[in-house]
Formats: C-alpha cells, structure tokens, sequence
C-alpha cells in the first residue's frame, strides 16, 4: 500500500432468528434477544468487539497522523484535503457499487448487516493505518529506488494482506455463530478488502491530483477504480477461503494449515500484481497480464457461484427431515433453497417473511454443523440453537410470515 517512499501506486448468515446481542455497542449494538433463544458466546463477542474497537482507534489515529497531520506540518494541508475530497468523491461512490457483488453471492443465508460493516470499517480505517504506517517506514528505512520496491514487492503484501485477514480470522473465533464455512469467508473477505481499496484510492487519486503531470489522475482511476477494482478482494479471498475451509473441516491439521496456506496464496498474488510495475518493460507486462488476471477474476467468480449453490444444496439436504416431521411444508423447503428465496420473501410478507427464511437457512446451517461436530465427537453452540429456532419458525408461521 502507498508505494514505498515514492509514492507510486502499484499498477454471518444471520444470527439464529432471536438474541443478537453482545457483540457490538453504540451504533453497531445488536438487536435485543428475544426469550428462548441461546447465547452461550456473548462473552466471547463482547471480547471481540473490544479488540476491533481497539483496533479501528489505532487505525484511524495513523490515518489522521499521516495523511493530515504530517502533510498539515509540511505547509500541503489545504492542497492536501482539496485532493483527498476529490479523491473521495471518485473512490467512496465507486466502493458501494462494488458491494453489490458479494451482496448478491451471499443470497441463500446473507450475513448480519453489523458484521458487513464491522469489515468494512476494518478494511477502511484499521488495516489502512497499519499498513500505511509499517509500509512507510519500510521505505523510508531502507531508502531510495530499493526502498519504494521492497517496501511495494514485499511489505505491501505481507502486511497488508496480514491487517486485512485479522479480520476474517478473529471472526471465526469471535463471531463463530455467523461464520459457516467457506462461503462467508470470502464474503466477510471481499468486504474488508473493499473497504480497504476504497481508502486505497482516495488516498492514490489525491497524490496523482497532486501529481505535476495533468493526466496523472485520469490514468490512475482508469487503472485502480475501472481495470482491477477486485485485486484487493482477490488477494483477500484467498485467506477467506482458508479460514473458511479451517470452519468447515474436521481434520485438525487441515484447521491449522488452511488459514496459512490461504494467507500465504493471498500474499503470492499481491505480489505478483506489484512486482509487474516494477520489472523492465512494465508496460508490455501490463499489457500481458491484464488478460490474463481478467480470465482469472471471472474463473474466481465462477468458483464463488459454485460454492453458493453448494450451500442451497446443504440448506436442503438438511431440511429434508423437517417436511418428513412436519415442520416445514415441501412449499417452504423450495422457496428456502431457492437462490433467490429471501427476495421473494421479502416481496410477498415484507420483513416477517424475510426473518422467517433466514431462521429456516439458519436452522438448516445449525444442523450442518452439529453434524459435523458429531463426526468428530465434539459438541458446537450449533447444537443449542436447532429446538430454539423451530420454536421461531412456528412462532413466524403463527404470525402470518411464512411466504407460501
């Protein structure tokens, strides 16, 4: 991130239907919970919601210190800001239109709409200011043309891909009721690595603003926010694939060996993207990658689409049983594992029908899961939540919220 020295830019499914709360506070405080629902890791959260806190204050202290203080003491304040709002009105817009995307991959069990922003605010203001500064110094360590590579080539990578996977990974411990597997990893991946790239770009597009060639600034938008808007969230994804796998397996070495081996290809990658700008002939290399990091983008995004039919699959395999006991009609089970069953819901009984298929979803991902755990003669909180949840189902059905 940053460059170097330089400065040259490098060309949870819902929570079960019921308590949400523990997790967050002030503008991110969940929900109350409702009566009859578990929450045996409320502390836990609360933990987790501490060290994000924590973090997002360090982050934006460094933002603040190196992108208004320092230019403010070398007489750049004004001309500084003026760009950085420039910048902003190009990258911020640009950053929510690139939501979508994973918004509408993550449709069979969407993610809480606090743990997306908690990401996104992590990618854009902590892991920014971590790796702005470590980055920096880096550069400024080592000095000179070596410096602005090294700090390009190798610390960008590392330490940049290191902030934004804290994220992912503290999830899985912290908020391991809204993490199911590798879906949500490179959910909750893709939307920190957003949130990243979006800072990212204020901050490139206010340097080539202040850049002495005219054009500087149209080049790098074309570049970073139309060509490679996803090279962050690819990076990212990577480690989301990790941690997600970690979620879902039952072998112990594969728990410990995914998440590092998936930070490791996220590094490689990030790598690769950086070090092209900087070999001889960068132009001609630019020229040759470009297509081929396209084809890769849409072959990962076909993989994504996989793995979200995979869990409509695993939402239905798990609820068979439910229209065997009567708990669910054969009605409701195909609305539920349709892909685009919340939607509908949502058409036809407004929020009531939205909550009612995510408890289904949810219940089904609760199932899953104690499955898993019951392979491996462990117990998961999973297990506490399926009689709570078809409680609530048969609560929202009695309400009028079943869709069908």
């Amino acid at each position: 991130m940053f460059g170097g020295p330089t400065g040259q830019p490098p060309g949870y499914g819902h929570p079960p239907a019921g308590p949400q709360h523990g997790y967050g506070h002030g503008a991110y405080r969940e929900p109350p919970p409702e009566p009859g629902m578990p929450d045996p890791e409320r502390t836990r959260r609360a933990v987790g919601c501490g060290c994000w806190s924590f973090g997002m204050g360090v982050g934006a202290f460094l933002l603040v210190l190196l992108f208004v203080l320092f230019p403010a003491v070398q007489g750049m304040g004004l001309a500084t800001m003026q760009a950085m709002c420039v910048g902003a009105v190009l990258a911020i817009p640009a950053m929510f239109v690139y939501l979508t995307v994973p918004r509408l991959l993550d449709r069979y069990d969407p993610e809480p709409w606090y743990a997306l922003l908690m990401a996104l605010l992590w990618g854009a203001v902590a892991s920014c200011g971590l790796s702005a500064l470590i980055n920096s110094l880096v550069g400024e360590v080592i000095g000179g043309e070596v410096g602005n590579v090294v700090s390009l080539v190798i610390s960008a990578p590392v330490v940049e891909e290191a902030t934004k996977g804290m994220l992912v990974l503290g999830y899985l411990y912290f908020l391991r009721r809204e993490f199911d597997g590798v879906v949500d990893g490179i959910i909750y991946a893709t939307f920190v690595a957003i949130g990243f790239a979006g800072v990212e770009n204020v901050i490139y597009y206010a340097r080539a603003g202040l850049a002495a060639e005219q054009d500087m600034l149209g080049v790098t938008f074309f570049m970073r926010g139309i060509l490679t808007p996803w090279a962050h969230p690819l990076f990212t994804s990577m480690t989301g694939i990790g941690v997600g796998i970690a979620r879902e397996t039952d072998n112990a070495l594969v728990r410990w060996t995914a998440p590092v081996i998936g930070y490791f290809a996220a590094v490689v990658l990030h790598a690769i993207w950086n070090g092209v700008t900087v070999l001889p002939g960068g132009g001609l290399i630019v020229c040759v990658m470009l297509p081929l990091w396209l084809l890769f983008v849409v072959a990962f995004l076909v993989i994504v689409a996989v793995l979200v039919s995979r869990r409509g699959k695993i939402i239905r395999a798990h609820l068979l049983d439910e229209v065997a006991l009567g708990h669910l009609s054969q009605a409701e089970l195909d609305l539920v594992a349709s892909a685009f069953g919340g939607l509908v819901a949502y058409f036809r009984r407004g929020r009531q029908g939205t909550e009612f298929v995510r408890a289904v979803a949810r219940l089904a991902l609760s199932k899953w899961h104690s499955a898993r755990a019951m392979r491996g003669l462990k117990h998961t909180v999973s297990m506490d939540f399926i009689i709570p949840l078809r409680r609530r189902i048969k609560d929202l059905r009695n309400q009028g919220a079943s869709p069908v």
